[in-house]
């Protein structure tokens, strides 16, 4: 026989031995892979958001009325008359004239002030509406914090859901995305 083919028909033998050996350690692992990681420690997250309010409230107030003689020109006239005639009971000639005169304009003035003084005491009481803004504070779930232990590792990852006492592990990667069916008890 050709040399080259024995030392190839060796060579090649060795290393189908050596495939299948590796074949039946890995397929040995794999079947003995786990399948859940253990959940050993759960922490619930929560943020908090802060939310406005309106509030509102029914409030007394007190208002002047709006005046009717904005100018108080009614209390001026009647205060001028009325100074008018009293000036005119004083004295004689040009001295009642002048009395007169004065009485008008001291009398006008005085009206114009007390029509002045009625108008702003001149309430009423009513009720508003006042409303405000507050801000609520409120505290959400916001996922878990989850510590667990695969084989001989521990390790820490956050997931959407509580996930129980075990996570499903495919391929030695831990399946986080959806809730997957949990081992059963015992």
């Amino acid at each position: 026989m050709n040399k080259s083919f024995l030392i190839g028909a060796g060579a090649g033998s060795a290393l189908a031995v050596v495939v299948g050996a590796g074949a039946m350690v890995s397929h040995k692992l794999i079947r003995h892979a786990p399948r859940y990681a253990q959940v050993v420690q759960v922490v619930p997250l929560t943020r908090t958001v802060v939310q406005p309010r309106r509030v509102c409230r029914e409030a007394t107030v007190e208002r002047t009325r709006p005046a009717s003689d904005a100018h108080q020109i009614i209390g001026s006239v009647a205060g001028a008359l009325i100074g008018g005639l009293l000036g005119n009971q004083v004295g004689d000639g040009s001295g009642r004239d002048l009395a007169t005169v004065a009485g008008v304009a001291a009398g006008g003035y005085a009206g114009n002030r007390i029509e002045a003084r009625m108008q702003r005491g001149d309430t009423y009481r009513t009720t508003v509406r006042r409303c405000t803004t507050v801000y609520d504070r409120i505290v959400q779930p916001n996922g878990y914090q989850v510590r667990y232990r695969l084989g001989g590792k521990r390790g820490t990852v956050r997931m959407a859901y509580d996930p129980g006492p075990h996570i499903p592990v495919r391929n030695g990667q831990l399946v986080l995305g959806t809730h997957a069916a949990q081992p059963p008890a015992g």
